[in-house]
């Protein structure tokens, strides 16, 4: 039997849209009497609610625990988890201007538009403190794609990763800063216009995925590596935009110097990436790594002016299928393998493996 829905202003809840769309209920829309809306409205909102009953209920199975209590706990979850969101909007807040440059807090993004929030305040803070040559890496995943979720192997190589994550991210990022070029005659090059400004690429090598993404005041070099052609680029971009002006590398396939290994064709060039880059500055005001130590899925966030924050995802004992960020410290440098394993032996959450931990809840027992 076809469905009817009558889709218009005022007459379907936006919280029923929002659940037809979770789960991609596709429905036939076509005009019909309002009375045929609120019947058919009504039938799937009540399939949903109780679709979510049963989930609940698996969950109390799994987990041992009553369906009340699976249900008090997500609730004191959700609430916790409003707090912490509202307690950071209101840091960002917390300015003479009303500039992102105050936020304090430094929660691991949950997804790319997170991400660029954050990545664009680190910036903008660096700029301002004089800092006008930056490196910003980003944890490469989709527009739609949670950070905790799996690596993604982008069998598609460096053109995949541009076109799925470098350059959306990238643009994303120059939509959000708000830098005026200094041609502009203000006296203050960071503004609190709600206009984005205009964002172009221009591709270099398609085969690198490399490109240069600008706008009238920031320019960024996407994806450069240790090719000799690209220190020309740097060094000419350099120029372009001039002592005053912004220039990001945005995940830049080199660790420091000594990445320039001997290269026959190119024989000074480590010395070079020595003087273009590294004599330069191009610091990393932001950068978000994501890796695997000792099976567990772990972060670490850098965010100027701040030091390297580093986190482990574990499995959220009231929700099924959740992951959240455990804090596990910060560092001054970029954090390591090591270091992080001897952080996560040191913590209870973690004196179990992952997998030990999943076989603990299939038997219903305690996993911390």
């Amino acid at each position: 039997m076809n469905i009817i829905i009558l889709i218009a202003s005022g007459l379907l809840a936006p919280h029923s849209i929002d659940a037809f769309q979770q789960h991609r209920i596709n429905l036939p829309v076509r005009t019909s009497i309002q009375s045929s809306l609120r019947l058919s409205t009504e039938d799937d909102v009540q399939r949903l609610l109780e679709k979510a009953r049963q989930l609940r209920e698996e969950a109390a199975t799994m987990s041992g625990k009553t369906l009340q209590e699976v249900e008090d706990e997500a609730k004191q979850q959700k609430l916790a988890q409003e707090r912490i969101v509202e307690k950071a909007r209101k840091e960002r807040e917390q300015s003479s201007t009303g500039s992102r440059s105050s936020m304090q807090i430094l929660p691991v993004p949950d997804d790319a538009k997170a991400q660029n929030e954050q990545a664009a305040a680190a910036v903008e803070r660096a700029f301002k403190d004089g800092i006008t040559r930056q490196t910003v890496k980003f944890a490469l995943i989709g527009q739609e794609e949670a950070m905790s979720g799996e690596l993604n192997e982008f069998p598609g190589g460096a053109k995949q990763i541009y076109r799925e994550c470098g350059r959306p991210l990238t643009e994303s990022l120059l939509r959000e800063l708000r830098i005026t070029p200094k041609s502009s005659g203000s006296s203050d090059q960071i503004t609190s216009s709600a206009t984005p400004p205009t964002v172009t690429a221009e591709d270099i090598w398609d085969f690198d995925g490399s490109a240069i993404i600008s706008t009238d005041a920031v320019k960024a070099l996407v994806f450069p590596n240790t090719d000799v052609k690209y220190l020309k680029d740097i060094e000419a971009l350099d120029k372009k935009v001039g002592p005053d002006g912004l220039f990001l590398l945005v995940n830049p396939f080199w660790r420091n110097v000594e990445s320039w290994g001997f290269n026959i064709l190119a024989p000074n060039g480590k010395k070079r990436a020595q003087e273009v880059i590294f004599d330069n500055g191009y610091d990393v005001t932001y950068a978000v790594l994501r890796f695997s130590v000792r099976g567990e899925d772990c972060v670490a966030v850098k965010s100027y002016p701040y030091d390297w924050q580093m986190y482990a995802y574990r499995e959220d004992p009231s929700w099924f299928n959740l992951q959240v960020p455990v804090y596990l410290g910060k560092s001054e440098e970029e954090p390591t393998s090591a270091q992080i394993t001897e952080i996560l032996n040191s913590k209870p959450e973690f004196k179990m493996s992952k997998n030990m931990r999943q076989m603990q809840r299939m038997m219903g027992n305690d996993d911390q």
